[in-house]
């Protein structure tokens, strides 16, 4: 590349609705115990998945009644946006900057549909200027905080003196099927909760962490593994249990080529800094990128906080880092459907 973006700011947050562990368990048998006949047999899912508690869209009644593809993205849009709001708001504060000094928004969500999109709704409560550019991105799933990145990395290095901000918001309860819940049902209500992450970014500039590269590899055939399945009440999870054994598989040889294009060998990284998909996939990763078991500790801080709220996860995960000290070179990566693996180098002054 030939100037690094620097990441400027980083904000989170979630929704207050929060839900222990023993409780989902309880609702889930509760609201699709009796429909799905390996409930007990896949509960302890929910003891192994390393999470306490999860923050939710709505409250926990609003899920015991079956919920139209109508309801579900009027929940989205009213969840969505002020996330939204509350994130950008957030990252333009610590920047120091004001709505209306960002030049392009990018906005990565993949649990509803908007349109139009956030970014555009938010504009009622934000003062961007009328010229802003938006860019919406659909489909990237938990690989959307890491890509995000980069295409918003792309932009500022484009033109710089750019200021770009990034938003994902990931609402993933609202897919919480009764009716006919199956396998992949009872793992993502173990596993998923809610939540947004918002970064500024700006070419040249100072902040903490630069961007000096990313990549992506996509698996062929792979399509399977994660995803959505559209039903008549909306978005149904795609999820297959071979995902933390395909991590272990595939994930040194991927890295070493994302990284190989870059300029870069696992040997220059100080820090890893990986997407917590689950308890199981991140052992999967420390074993593929011969880490130490229990490396990956704000990874499993952050699943036990929060669960996997899809594509903003790895955003919690880096800002936990960032207030421990980043080290001179790290890797952000996350994995999604696709089946995509996406990484983005970051270098740190110390």
């Amino acid at each position: 590349m030939s100037s690094s973006v620097a990441i400027l700011s980083l904000a989170t947050c979630t929704p207050p609705h929060r839900i222990s562990q023993d409780q989902a368990l309880a609702t889930a048998r509760e609201l699709i115990g009796d429909r799905f006949s390996d409930f007990d047999r896949l509960a302890p899912v929910f003891a192994n998945a390393g999470i306490a508690e999860r923050q939710l869209a709505k409250p926990l009644d609003w899920y015991r009644s079956p919920r139209s593809f109508e309801e579900r993205s009027a929940a989205y849009l009213d969840v969505a946006l002020d996330l939204f709001v509350t994130a950008a708001r957030g990252a333009l504060d610590e920047a120091g900057l004001r709505a209306e000094d960002v030049d392009a928004i990018v906005t990565i969500s993949s649990t509803g549909i908007a349109t139009p999109s956030l970014e555009a709704r938010a504009m009622a409560h934000l003062a961007f200027r009328s010229d802003v550019r938006r860019v919406p991105v659909f489909g990237l799933g938990c690989a959307g905080g890491a890509t995000g990145l980069g295409l918003a990395s792309d932009l500022a290095q484009a033109r710089p003196g750019t200021t770009v901000l990034v938003v994902t918001v990931e609402l993933c309860s609202l897919a919480l099927r009764t009716d006919h819940a199956d396998k992949a049902d009872l793992i993502s209500t173990a596993l998923f909760g809610d939540g947004a992450a918002a970064c500024v970014l700006r070419a040249g500039a100072e902040g903490f962490a630069r961007i000096v590269g990313h990549g992506e590899k996509t698996w062929n055939d792979t399509l399977d593994i994660m995803g959505w399945r559209t039903e008549e009440t909306g978005l149904a999870v795609v999820l297959n249990r071979a995902i933390p054994a395909f991590a272990a598989r595939e994930m040194n040889q991927a890295m070493t080529e994302m990284l190989g294009a870059l300029g870069f060998a696992l040997s220059d990284i100080d820090r890893f800094i990986c997407h917590p998909g689950g308890a199981k996939v991140l052992d999967a990763l420390e074993q593929a990128l011969a880490l130490d078991h229990g490396a990956l500790v704000e990874e499993r801080a952050v699943l036990h906080d929060h669960g996997n709220m899809s594509a903003p996860t790895v955003l919690f995960v880096l800002d936990r880092y960032r207030r421990r000290g980043l080290p001179p070179r790290s890797v952000l990566n996350a994995l999604g459907p696709g089946f995509t693996a996406s990484s983005l180098v970051l270098e740190c002054d110390r």
